[in-house]
């Protein structure tokens, strides 16, 4: 079939100027239009494209559709929310690297949902504590495990429809977890972000894996660092922890970062219990590691 008519798909793949696009259950090759490639646009995956075939399974694309999100690293459009996925031991969870990733997705305006595994190598009790703390912020908390098939059908519904970014430190269990939502990814565990990040067919890209039946795709994120808050401004960073809102607008300095000003709310809020200490200590952490870099340069 060829011809003018112009078909939607999504931009699920990209080697060597080649856009390969999910239309229902097919996939197409597209290249771009010569005016797109002269405009220099910068087509990704997870961009909503429209194409026109000239060929059997090939086409070329006319459009790209206004994108609702862009993460940044790596570089996927229209992302709808962040899994951010630790485990509740091996390796131990530590709340400040979870706050970090969090404010990554804050950052990249997603909606973050907190999603703990192998919940079965520790008493419930145990993680209770932690559940309750970013549950009571407000963040959506998944306690499941991937190996005994606890809680997986909440994330599978969770995913439907969506496009959703798996972010988490390595040994987790992202890998055991993808193949439980979908047995049909056959990931071997360590093999997720090479796969989707950095196989030798995706240069610096990522690729959408689709859930079965169109219900959504998901993508790794090796490159979501927690290491990186490169081009932040460290006014941004109390929009990244929801809890301070109530109070940093009753500080006395409307430009109160809450570190060292006098009458400052949101250090009351934390004196008198009302956030927790560990978050104003990620929150410090993080407002350290910004004015170093900003003194670097």
């Amino acid at each position: 079939m060829q011809g003018n008519e112009l078909i939607q798909g999504i931009v699920v793949k990209t080697y060597n100027s080649f856009y390969y696009v999910q239309t229902n259950s097919s996939q197409i090759t597209c290249t771009l239009r010569g005016r797109m490639k002269q405009e220099r646009f910068s087509l990704l995956v997870g961009d909503i494209v429209q194409y026109t075939l000239n060929g059997p399974d090939k086409g070329v694309i006319e459009q790209i559709l206004p994108r609702r999100t862009k993460l940044e690293r790596p570089m996927v459009a229209n992302v709808d929310q962040v899994i951010v996925t630790f485990a509740a031991a091996t390796p131990d969870l530590h709340v400040g690297l979870v706050d970090r990733f969090l404010v990554l997705a804050a950052l990249s305006g997603l909606k973050a949902y907190l999603c703990i595994n192998k919940i079965e190598l520790l008493p419930a009790d145990r993680l209770q504590d932690i559940i309750n703390l970013y549950r009571a912020i407000g963040y959506p908390v998944l306690a499941l495990s991937a190996k005994e098939g606890t809680g997986v059908a909440e994330l599978k519904q969770i995913l439907y429809g969506k496009i959703s970014a798996f972010a988490g430190p390595s040994g987790v269990g992202k890998s055991t977890l993808l193949n439980a939502i979908e047995p049909g990814f056959q990931l071997t565990t360590g093999e997720l972000s090479e796969k989707i990040g950095r196989g030798k067919h995706t240069t610096r890209f990522a690729q959408l894996l689709p859930l079965a039946g169109g219900e959504g795709f998901v993508v790794d994120t090796p490159g979501f660092s927690f290491t990186e808050f490169s081009g932040i401004k460290e006014a941004q960073l109390a929009d990244c922890f929801p809890e301070m809102e109530p109070y940093s607008a009753h500080c006395r300095f409307s430009s109160c970062l809450h570190v060292k000003e006098p009458q400052c709310a949101v250090k009351e809020a934390v004196t008198d219990g009302h956030i927790a200490q560990s978050r104003y200590a990620s929150y410090l952490e993080i407002i350290g590691e910004l004015r170093e870099q900003r003194n670097k340069f």
